[in-house]
């Protein structure tokens, strides 16, 4: 995996995540991850298809995504409702709109499909033949991973 795939997702939720949370955000030691990876409870997944391929999957436990979308939408949210997920998947669409805009400015072109929430215990992710880089993050509500397995099309 090219470090010009994962630049701008590190950079991007930084950005995001520092301006929507209103906090201090520090980015974590990255590591590989070539074989199935547990998801810590909610997960939100972007597709990408084009010259560039792959996932981006931002992870998180049941209680930072609470915590995340009450602060999001400026009022206490107690359970992961509708209006939690949709938060989340919106935050998912801020840092993959900022860090498509810049791999297309890098001259990468692919297309991106919706965020799509998962939510459970014991999930896990596979990703045949393509390595996973797991960016950590961490806020002042709890720990986001921001799972990146992109690779060129060959």
């Amino acid at each position: 995996m090219r470090v010009e795939y994962i630049n701008p997702f590190v950079e991007a939720a930084y950005s995001v995540l520092t301006e929507v949370l209103h906090g201090e955000v520090k980015r974590g030691n990255l590591f590989l991850k070539a074989s199935t990876k547990s998801v810590m409870g909610v997960a939100a997944i972007v597709g990408l298809a084009g010259e560039v391929e792959g996932r981006v999957l931002f992870d998180m436990s049941k209680q930072t995504a609470i915590k995340i979308a009450s602060v999001m939408n400026m009022e206490e949210l107690t359970e992961l409702d509708e209006l939690a997920k949709a938060t989340i998947s919106e935050l998912a669409n801020m840092i993959t709109a900022q860090s498509v805009t810049k791999l297309h400015e890098l001259g990468f072109r692919f297309d991106l499909t919706p965020p799509a929430i998962i939510t459970g215990e014991n999930m896990e992710v596979s990703d045949q033949e393509v390595e996973a880089l797991i960016v950590p993050m961490e806020t002042p509500y709890g720990s986001i991973e921001i799972n990146v397995a992109i690779r060129q099309r060959s």
